[in-house]
């Protein structure tokens, strides 16, 4: 806990950077909900989700990207090409739980500053609309927690990988672009083929956008409810278990060169 306060308060320190970001996640929201817009109008098809629920999931997208894309840890990436790894394993902690902390504090703290302020704004003028139900909203709460989770847990074995490549080039820019789509920021699952919908439910990745959004718009409620909440505790937690496993092996064999 006090490694995740202690990064936290170092990321608040970049509020600048966070603001100036602010404006471009609200300029792609105005050009997907005109992009979903033109869709609607042009299809006479009845569709899985409705033009204001759309909205909002697109809304609900601009404020979570930071928290919800998945990426490794910059810092320790130049730590373990450098060589001074090593410092992080002379550390009286946790390793795991140590390198945890940082990705949880990395997608927490930007959510905080930048996503606050775009619900804020797209539910006074740009057409978020709240859960239809209060056992949306606390379903939506917990979900988007989990979602917190799960990516972190995602993020950290990402950053635990760096321990078998030369410079971490390849999961670097291809995890972030691989969750971004099959998590269902992009296209939400229901409008993905049938045939591939069984699929992407089953993967960890919609956990992060697709489930928690459709909670929030009111798609899931009762059983199916705690099943999308259970999919997501389950992956979470065969992913730290992963991870856990993927390090203990990996420091076993790691050699450090640089320094």
């Amino acid at each position: 806990m006090a490694v995740m306060e202690a990064r936290v308060r170092t990321l608040f320190q970049y509020r600048a950077a966070a603001l100036a970001a602010l404006g471009t996640r609200m300029f792609w929201g105005l050009i997907r909900t005109m992009v979903f817009a033109g869709f609607f109008a042009a299809s006479t098809a009845r569709q899985p989700i409705s033009p204001e629920q759309m909205t909002s999931y697109v809304w609900l997208g601009q404020a979570m990207l930071g928290m919800t894309l998945t990426w490794v840890d910059g810092d320790i990436r130049t730590m373990i090409r450098t060589g001074s790894v090593a410092y992080e394993l002379a550390r009286p902690v946790d390793l795991y739980w140590f390198w945890f902390a940082r990705s949880f504090a990395a997608r927490l703290a930007p959510t905080l500053i930048q996503g606050t302020p775009i619900l804020l704004v797209a539910g006074l003028f740009l057409g978020l609309r709240p859960p239809p139900t209060l056992e949306a909203g606390l379903g939506w709460c917990l979900g988007t927690f989990l979602a917190l989770l799960l990516s972190s847990a995602i993020g950290t074995i990402a950053t635990i990988s760096l321990l078998w490549t030369v410079s971490g080039e390849g999961v670097s820019r291809l995890l972030p672009s691989l969750s971004y789509v099959l998590s269902g920021m992009v296209v939400p699952l229901p409008f993905w083929p049938s045939w591939v919908q069984g699929a992407m439910a089953a993967l960890p990745f919609v956990g992060l956008i697709d489930s928690p959004f459709r909670i929030y718009l009111g798609q899931f409620s009762g059983a199916a409810l705690a099943g999308v909440l259970l999919h997501q505790v389950i992956w979470t937690v065969l992913l730290i278990a992963a991870g856990r496993c993927l390090l203990a092996r990996g420091t076993r064999r790691l050699v450090v060169q640089g320094g």
